[in-house]
């Protein structure tokens, strides 16, 4: 089997559809694009596991996410095709005739581009000033300001001393309603190897430890399930009922199958989960439009 990055576009494309199906069936016939994208990634050992951080840069000087354009274009085939539907923003789901297929990976291609790329050329013939192919849609013209944006914090947040980032993933947890302890997990030494700690209320009576690791490493290196095993060691020295792990990376498959071991399951926020947290918590970032935000000054300081 080819390495997915390997391929060519229309190959990716044509890939993604059966992974595509087989995830919308799993998870009942509905899905967000983003959680279906995730989850198509994570089931298939054949995509890299840290695509959805592996940003490139366009001849215009862009960055954007190769992987976004193979996906959002393999999700129109199938709309196009009849396999899927798209009800509203941001949400796709299964239609009768995408929940009875049961054929293999390029048979389900085949049909598709038989009835998908006759559309596409349908809209070319319409209007020739309008590039509407998969074809002949440039790097720059797949770009969205949310890809951009987004590049530039994943660039910001790996360029923060290892105490800053620490400091920002504590910033972030509290957001997300936990009380940091001030005397635990502060400090860069000597404290048992976690970066944060803190205290969440569960109902109106039950109050639980949390246990913070922070990793900011390069999006080439995923995190493996070594490291999860040390983090869970920790979580047992300060009895922590729960665990976040957040990195500006990915974690290794294994990595995601340790996290939810045991009795305690540890929240993983990689790098492209990490970007969401922060434009939705609006964490050292100022909106400008709807998926646009501008970097604070919190980011130039590098101490």
């Amino acid at each position: 089997m080819t390495n997915f990055t390997n391929m060519n576009r229309q190959d990716q494309q044509a890939y993604l559809m059966k992974p595509i199906i087989d995830e919308l069936k799993q998870v009942g016939g509905q899905s967000t694009a983003k959680d279906l994208k995730r989850a198509v990634v994570e089931s298939d050992e054949n995509i890299p596991e840290n695509i959805l951080t592996m940003y490139k840069t366009s001849r215009k000087g862009r960055k954007y996410l190769p992987f976004n354009f193979a996906f959002n274009f393999a999700i129109s085939n199938l709309i196009m095709a009849g396999m899927l539907e798209r009800p509203k923003q941001g949400i796709v789901t299964l239609t009768e005739k995408g929940r009875q297929y049961n054929g293999t990976s390029e048979e389900l291609s085949t049909s598709v581009y038989e009835i998908s790329l006759p559309q596409w050329q349908e809209k070319i013939n319409k209007n020739k000033k309008v590039k509407n192919s998969q074809k002949d849609i440039k790097e720059d013209e797949a770009i969205t300001d949310e890809e951009d944006w987004k590049s530039k914090l994943l660039d910001a947040l790996l360029s923060l001393s290892p105490a800053k980032f620490e400091l920002f993933c504590r910033g972030l947890v509290t957001k997300m309603n936990v009380d940091i302890d001030e005397n635990i997990g502060t400090k860069l030494t000597g404290d048992g190897g976690l970066d944060g700690y803190g205290y969440i209320r569960t109902d109106d009576f039950r109050t639980a430890r949390v246990a913070i690791q922070a990793k900011r490493w390069d999006p080439s290196n995923s995190v493996s399930s070594p490291e999860i095993d040390k983090f869970r060691g920790a979580m047992d020295k300060f009895r922590a009922e729960y665990g976040i792990f957040i990195t500006t990376s990915t974690f290794t498959r294994d990595a995601i199958k340790a996290s939810r071991a045991g009795t305690r399951v540890i929240t993983l926020i990689d790098g492209e989960h990490l970007l969401d947290l922060v434009a939705k918590y609006e964490l050292y970032v100022t909106k400008k439009v709807i998926t646009t935000y501008e970097l604070d000054d919190f980011f130039e300081d590098k101490d």
